[in-house]
């Protein structure tokens, strides 16, 4: 940093009202161990505000933040035959690459300034014992578990929306990349009076990050939030990308779109322009009306949100919808987190930030709720079950279109079958003959055909008996596989 930028970084430290948990202010050096223990705690509670960096300066007055000067120069400060600064880099673990500054902050006044970036998922030790900054004080860690155990979860994909996508920023500048508005219309929040109570807001989201006296938008506000997801370089692949193709192959597009808006900005305007290429006034089984959509367009937008969100940022590609004649393929980038045949019962997301603003903009459901309610429409239009096939690099999730039961094959069935028991035993309840012929709108006098679905579903295993001891046909119910 030139000399200039860190006049103005003193500048910005000394405005703030009092010291924070990630700045600390000293008039003189005491000890080279207590420099020790206050870049651990900086390091630290840099990670746990979601900043990059702390700060600790000498030749501030703590209480005034009246800049008097120091004697104490941190690159002169030898420790026997050892420079401080390598002293201490020796005795911290895991080692952070901190930066000393000596510096004219004016004639005569002399500052020294370390600049301490934030741990990632380890907190850092010095001399073998790690300490945190508690409002202006600084305590031993492990006297606080909770915030230790904070600091371990922050993990690679969490580290990657809280990396910055544009820095240098002004406050003035943020609204034009990002649509403020739209994160407090659907926070149900009242707009704030001045643009800087804008930025506190987005800051304690994670949203935008300040230091260094200026502004940084995260990618997590860029995902959420741009105008223009081209305006990031880092970003524009993770737009969502949609094809319409012709027929039930990719032979011939009809057409190729990417939504370039932020997810949270988008949304709506991609759920409703996907709707509209999809076929409607088509024959959905006996339980619905024929004018109605092809496929259910709550579990259309369940599956594009849960597309968005439990997408592997570290995996390159574009979350992607392709509409078939006959099916839509919702993708992601990556693997999922648990096995793909429990997903209706189990919950895991890589991404919990994203997931967090999301619910609470209304975009996707309770934790784990969203394929109990897709499942239930596929049920309710008589689809095919739904397919999730995963690839070495991307998770696809296919809705198909209505079809008969004798058009479907035998592993369709199977999973019809098990997909349903799973649906049941979720809601507490307990698949039986009867339940899955109302799933399929079968007659009772074709009860027979149910019960070889039933057996054959039995036979490898994706379900099976509730009361193995149970002898009655009619009564006997059953469950899924790993119930």
């Amino acid at each position: 940093m030139e000399v200039l930028e860190l006049r103005k970084l003193v500048d910005h430290l000394v405005s703030l009202s009092k010291e924070s948990e990630t700045v600390e202010f000293k008039e003189n050096f005491h000890s080279k161990e207590e420099i020790g223990e206050r870049i651990s705690a900086l390091s630290n509670s840099a990670c746990l505000h979601n900043l990059p960096y702390s700060y600790l300066l000498f030749g501030i007055e703590n209480n005034t933040h009246q800049i008097i000067g120091t004697s104490f120069y941190s690159k002169q400060k030898m420790v026997g035959n050892e420079e401080l600064e390598v002293w201490l880099l020796n005795r911290l673990n895991p080692r952070i690459d901190f930066q000393c500054f000596d510096f004219e902050y004016d004639t005569g006044i002399n500052i020294a300034l370390y600049k301490i970036p934030a741990t990632e998922n380890v907190p850092v030790k010095f001399l073998n014992v790690g300490y945190i900054r508690v409002n202006s004080s600084t305590r031993k860690l492990i006297d606080y578990p909770e915030k230790e155990k904070q600091i371990w979860k922050n993990e690679l994909t969490d580290k990657f929306l809280l990396n910055i996508a544009i820095k240098n920023i002004t406050l003035t500048d943020i609204p034009q990349y990002l649509s403020t508005e739209t994160y407090f219309d659907l926070m149900h929040l009242p707009y704030p009076s001045n643009l800087q109570n804008v930025a506190t807001r987005l800051s304690e989201e994670s949203i935008i990050s300040e230091y260094d006296g200026q502004y940084a938008i995260t990618n997590l506000g860029t995902l959420l939030l741009a105008k223009n997801l081209q305006d990031f370089s880092s970003l524009s692949r993770k737009a969502v990308r949609v094809i319409k193709y012709k027929g039930n192959n990719k032979v011939e597009t009809e057409r190729d779109t990417i939504s370039n808006k932020g997810y949270a900005l988008g949304f709506t305007s991609l759920i409703d322009w996907v709707n509209g290429q999809l076929p409607a006034n088509e024959e959905i089984g006996k339980s619905l009306r024929k004018d109605v959509r092809m496929y259910p367009e709550i579990a259309v937008r369940e599956l594009i949100a849960n597309c968005i969100i439990h997408q592997d940022f570290s995996v390159k590609g574009f979350p992607t919808i392709e509409i078939y004649d006959d099916r839509i393929e919702i993708s992601n980038p990556g693997q999922p987190i648990i096995q793909s045949d429990r997903f209706i019962d189990e919950y895991g997301s890589r991404n919990e930030r994203l997931t967090d603003i999301m619910r609470r903009m209304g975009f996707c459901e309770e934790k784990g709720s969203g394929l109990d309610k897709i499942i239930s429409l596929v049920e309710l239009y008589q689809l095919p079950p739904i397919k999730i096939t995963v690839q070495e690099n991307r998770t696809i999730v296919t809705i198909f279109a209505y079809k008969n039961l004798r058009k479907m094959d035998k592993t369709e069935r199977q999973n019809a079958c098990y997909q349903h028991a799973c649906l049941k035993y979720v809601s507490n309840d307990k698949m039986t003959n009867q339940t899955f012929r109302d799933r399929l709108g079968i007659e009772e006098h074709n009860s027979a055909i149910v019960s070889r679905i039933i057996k054959d579903a039995l036979d490898v295993h994706l379900i099976k008996e509730d009361d193995p001891g149970n002898q009655s046909r009619k009564y006997r119910k059953y469950i899924p596989w790993w119930a």
